[in-house]
Formats: structure tokens, sequence, C-alpha cells
């Protein structure tokens, strides 16, 4: 098949991309490189993949080449919507609205959405609860959502806050920035600590794309959430994992998280086709403690 990742340098895309390289697909890797391109020269010299410097906001070229697009390329998170939500509004809902128009039936497109949409009821969510939105990161993935499932060959996948070590490394997700605080800082400053919400490890998600497509035709149409039901956890629970390993002090803030998230995510309707993450919340913290200490050796190597 010839597949098309959109967003193939960014933080999940990289890590897919690999993935389906080492499956033996032929691959597309589509972004706009905002972040260069050293988190995916690992992967230049493979001859299964081509690599396209493009901005999704003028359209896709010949998009009705491929057999799979992997829809992933946006602004993602609250932080770069919020400071951006013209740019969200154009990237992640008109550049999408483009694609939906473009897409033709035979092709399969698997859409990478969010449980960021569920808001902060507190209550248990599977794909049938009402969304409410707090962010306009959420509202513009929603919207993408929407737009997109006019279509009946779409899956979009709904994922939980990724995790976990990627060449195009994030450090504003909630597990990676505070095993980085807790590591480097030694400190973690909690706003709502009770908060829960709910994890899934980076190549986890990767896995889960690549499951979608190998499943397609089950799942067609739907919405997913896209993570275990193992894995909701609140501030504190994740802070207290983190403590196990890591000597560090934790301050809790009488201050309101501006993107304040609460909820518990029900994974049973992806689970009972088959997929379940295999990488716990402890793997990625000692992970990541493992690569933050790297980081700590090789930028005090530049200085001497």
């Amino acid at each position: 098949m010839r597949i098309l990742v959109t967003g193939g340098a960014g933080y999940k895309g990289t890590v897919l991309t690999r993935k389906l390289l080492e499956h033996g697909q032929r691959v597309t890797l589509l972004d706009n490189f905002m972040y260069g391109y050293e988190p995916m020269m690992h992967l230049a010299t493979n001859r299964n993949l081509e690599i396209v410097k493009h901005d999704i906001r003028n359209g896709i070229p010949g998009m009705k080449d491929y057999d799979v697009i992997f829809h992933l390329a946006g602004i993602s998170g609250f932080p770069a919507c919020a400071s951006n939500p013209h740019s969200a509004q154009l990237i992640n809902v008109e550049a999408t609205r483009q694609i939906a128009a473009d897409l033709a039936p035979g092709q399969m497109l698997i859409n990478a959405s969010t449980t960021s949409m569920y808001g902060k009821s507190g209550e248990p969510c599977n794909e049938e609860t009402p969304v409410d939105p707090v962010s306009t990161y959420a509202m513009t993935k929603l919207a993408a959502e929407q737009i997109l499932h006019d279509k009946p060959n779409v899956i979009s996948l709904r994922f939980a806050t990724v995790f976990g070590f990627s060449t195009r490394m994030r450090m504003d997700l909630m597990i990676n920035d505070f095993v980085y605080k807790a590591v480097k800082e030694k400190v973690i400053v909690l706003f709502d600590s009770f908060a829960k919400r709910t994890f899934i490890h980076v190549e986890d998600a990767a896995d889960c794309y690549i499951f979608a497509m190998d499943n397609f035709d089950r799942m067609k149409g739907g919405i997913f959430n896209a993570g275990g039901n193992s894995l909701n956890f609140s501030k504190d629970e994740i802070a207290a994992k983190i403590k196990e390993k890591v000597d560090f002090s934790v301050v809790n803030s009488e201050l309101r998280d501006k993107d304040l998230r609460h909820f518990i995510v029900n994974f049973d309707k992806i689970e009972k086709l088959g997929f379940r993450p295999s990488r716990t919340v402890e793997q990625g913290i000692d992970e990541l403690i493992r690569v933050y200490g790297f980081y700590e050796y090789f930028s005090h190597y530049r200085t001497i």
C-alpha cells in the first residue's frame, strides 16, 4: 500500500512512520518541518520513505494516489492553540475540511482526535458520552471530527494523553513534563491535583494507528477512544508514581488549571476489537528518567 502520514515529523508521527517502515510499507512523510528535520533523519535513508515539505493549509498534492492517510498534522495541545487560535482554526479545522473534500471513496483515512473533548465532569466517558470541550484545541479537534465523519471511510481515534520518548520530543505533555520537573527542578507544582485523565505511551499510540489500518473494515465510520482502561490516573497519582523513583517536592497550588480536564475514559469499544496498550506509566517514567539524564550529559558535554 501507499501510505501518507501528515504531520509525520511530529511527536507521534515520527514513531508511527518508523513502525510503518519496519512493517515494509511505502510511506510518504508530509510535514512543514517547523521543528526542523532532525527528528526524522534516522529514517531518511530508508528507500521506502518519501519526504515532502508542505503546509496542509495548501491542500495535499496527489492525495488521491494514497491508499491510506494518517491525518496527524495540526497545532496540538492547549498552550499552542490558545496562543495561536487563528492558526489552530485554519490548520486543525479548515485544512481538514479540504482533506475531507478531496478524500476518495476507496481511500482509508485515520484521524488523530483527542479525549480532551470530554471536558471536566469527572464522570466515566465512553464514545456515546456528550462532549464538553474546554479548550481551543479540543474545540478544533471536535470540529475536525465532525467534518471528517460526513464520509464513511474515516476512523477517528480519540487518544488519551500521550507520554514517553520520541525523537521529536514534547515536554508539554503531562507525564513528560512532571518527570522533567522532578528530575531537573526537583519540584512539581500541582494545579487541581484531584483531576483525573487517561494516558497512553507514544509507542502504543503508534500501534493503535496501525491496528486501525489493519482492522479498517471493522472500524470504518467509527469513533474510538484510544488507550486502556488501566491507565486512568489523577495528577496526585502520577506524582506519587514518580516519587517512588525520584526525590523531589510536591507543591499543591490553590490556583485553578486553565486547561482543567477531569474524566475517566472507558476503552471497552476498542478493547473488544483486540487493542490494548502494552506499556505502563511506570515503564514510561523509567524511560523518561533515563532520557532526561542523557539530556543533562549532552548539555554538559557541549559546554566543555
